[in-house]
This record gives structure tokens, C-alpha cells and sequence, in this order.
């Protein structure tokens, strides 16, 4: 389910950003997730039109 996946890859960059990863994987991580969340929302625009 997508809310499981962002909640991954949120925990995810978390962790990156704690141990300070390199600044290009965190982006890239933080990118992933903002599609995510984009992917969500659009998700649930959708179901509210169908209603």
C-alpha cells in the first residue's frame, strides 16, 4: 500500500539524515518520497471526485 511505502521511505531518510549521510542521498531519497506523497494525494483527489 502506498501509505506503507511513504511511511518506509520516510523512516528511511530519517535515518540519512541522523547519520548524516551525503547531502546528493538524502535529496534523492527526499525526492523519492515527495513523488510518493504526490502519488497519494493525486490518489485521493480521485476518490473524492468519484463520490
Amino acid at each position: 500500500m502506498l501509505n506503507e511505502e511513504i511511511c518506509k521511505v520516510r523512516d528511511k531518510l530519517n535515518k540519512s539524515i541522523e547519520k548524516n549521510v551525503d547531502y546528493d542521498i538524502i535529496y534523492k531519497i527526499s525526492v523519492e518520497l515527495d513523488v510518493l506523497i504526490a502519488k497519494y494525494y493525486n490518489e485521493e483527489i480521485l476518490n473524492v471526485e468519484k463520490v
